[in-house]
């Protein structure tokens, strides 16, 4: 029986959801590797790794099995996706286009070798992570001096509010304003520098800028 990744749940799901990872038709015991890649949209890489034995069925079931070393060690059902770093030192993990998704690779490797090869590959699964939550209505604003994304929870409303503002870095950047909007909160994602007619530094504080996005969501209707 070849070894198959079984993910829950398969295929696709939101970037903030737990998926289950489990390894079918391994031999009782086995010593394997499983790693786990990204591409962002800049294609630089991101990898993760933990070393894990089946059990004594020839089965792994990450929420139950301890990961024995790799990038992570313990019980950390989820380690294969928080424990991803660039391959590029000091590179920052950014969603820029909440329409599309990341889509994450998930392979089994045979032993415990530091960098496995290609000839040991047991089995792989690509799972894509999403963030725009079905139901979830994506409306730019460009009200006044205000330049955002509002994110609308599925629903007639109103719903609670939320303003979501970055650090130093500047430009517009809506993934946690719209995996916030799918749980229940009306977000808008407020750019303040370095984004269309926006002052391109970040070097003195108006904030009256930050009272008028206030009262765009405070006259919203929902």
């Amino acid at each position: 029986m070849a070894a198959t990744v079984v993910l829950e749940p398969a295929g696709r799901c939101r970037w903030d959801e737990p998926v289950r990872i489990a390894v079918r038709g391994l031999a009782p015991g086995q010593r394997v590797t499983l790693r786990s890649s990204l591409r962002d949209e800049k294609g630089a890489l991101f990898r993760a790794h933990a070393r894990y034995c089946a059990d004594a069925n020839g089965q792994l079931d990450l929420a139950r099995a301890p990961a024995l070393g790799g990038s992570f060690v313990g019980l950390e059902p989820m380690g294969l996706f928080w424990a991803l770093e660039p391959e590029k030192p000091l590179w920052r993990f950014v969603k820029r286009d909440v329409q599309t998704p990341f889509a994450v690779k998930l392979e089994v490797f045979d032993g415990h070798e530091p960098e496995p090869q290609a000839e040991q590959l047991l089995s792989v699964a690509v799972h894509e992570r999403d963030f725009l939550p079905p139901g979830v209505r994506r409306e730019p604003v460009r009200a006044g001096r205000v330049r955002a994304t509002l994110f609308l929870p599925p629903g007639l409303g109103p719903f609670p509010g939320i303003i979501d503002i970055f650090g130093m870095g500047g430009g517009l950047l809506e993934y946690r304003a719209s995996l916030l909007a799918g749980h229940g909160f009306a977000t808008l994602a407020l750019a303040y520098c370095d984004f269309e007619d926006l002052p391109k530094k970040f070097d003195t504080i108006h904030l009256d800028y930050f009272e008028e996005a206030l009262c765009y969501m405070l006259q919203h209707t929902q």
